[in-house]
């Protein structure tokens, strides 16, 4: 098993920053894709941005330009940067953590317990 704890969430004003960060731990490997995923309320859970092993990267076309994912391997933590939020950003975010990217782009396998963002004024 994978364990994924994530953190950074929080109340934010439209137009600020968060950065989220997600450890794993367990039976991780550095070879893993990694990803985010938020849900908001009433709508589907969806893919925010993944990360392979090497460091491509694929992100939802709602957050280029304005998100960025990152990891550290050495860590087993990947990280999202989260600039010029909006309200629609708003839901609760979760950590992915998967045996390849491509896996964690079709819906993952590992998942942590999710943390709120809130951008509101």
């Amino acid at each position: 098993q994978v364990q994924l704890v994530e953190s950074g969430g929080g109340l934010v004003q439209p137009g600020g920053s968060l950065r989220l960060s997600c450890a794993a731990s367990g039976r991780f490997s550095s070879i893993y894709g990694m990803g985010w995923y938020r849900q908001a309320p009433g709508k589907q859970r969806e893919l925010v941005a993944a990360i392979s092993s090497g460091g491509n990267t694929n992100y939802a076309d709602s957050v280029k330009g304005r998100f960025t994912i990152s990891r550290d391997n050495a860590k087993n933590t990947v990280y999202l940067q989260m600039n010029s939020l909006k309200p629609e950003d708003t839901a609760v975010y979760y950590c992915n953590a998967s045996p390849s990217y491509s896996i964690v782009q079709g819906g993952g396998i590992y998942w942590g317990q999710g943390t709120q963002v809130t951008v509101s004024s």
